[in-house]
């Protein structure tokens, strides 16, 4: 039985949450985001708080149930704080330019690697003389701003001796 399913999602001022059938939608200052939750799960919303509510009589509610919930969670926080995700460029002459939506990096390969973001991703770049180039990714989407990161991780994973790459 999920622990996490028990505990309520406190909906904070300025964030409203709509239900219509299953597809929950979160709207707050950053943004809105929407989640269609799974059949197993009885959404509430009242008090200002959302409840999870296992079907009965469905293998693997109570799961399913957690589940909605921590997704529901990170959606209230996204949309009223937000995410941040700090890229840290270790490796001589590895350089991060950020233009709009563009990302530019160079990190050590014959050419820069151009990365084009979506929308909700903010970007920005420190390069200080003598420190790591850092990139700075926010996003009220935390599955998005993960799911970003890791790309950008992959182009140049950290080699285990020396630790150069992106870390």
């Amino acid at each position: 039985m999920s622990r996490v399913a028990k505990a309520p999602v406190t909906i904070p001022a300025g964030v409203e949450v709509t239900l219509n059938e299953q597809a929950l939608t979160v709207k707050g200052g950053k943004g809105s985001l929407t989640r269609v939750i799974n059949n197993a799960v009885n959404v509430v919303i009242e008090d200002a708080q959302v409840k999870f509510l296992p079907v009965e009589g469905v293998e693997g509610a109570w799961a399913q149930a957690g589940t909605a919930r921590a997704l529901v969670h990170n959606m209230v926080v996204g949309v009223s704080e937000g995410f941040v995700r700090k890229l840290k460029l270790v490796g001589v002459g590895y350089r991060a330019n950020a233009a709009g939506q563009q990302l530019e990096l160079a990190l050590g390969y014959s050419h820069p690697i151009i990365i084009e973001l979506p929308k909700e991703i903010k970007v920005s770049a420190d390069t200080q003389k003598g420190k790591a180039p850092v990139v700075t990714l926010e996003s009220y989407d935390k599955q998005l701003l993960g799911q970003v990161a890791a790309k950008i991780r992959s182009l140049r994973k950290p080699e285990p001796y020396k630790g150069k790459g992106i870390r």
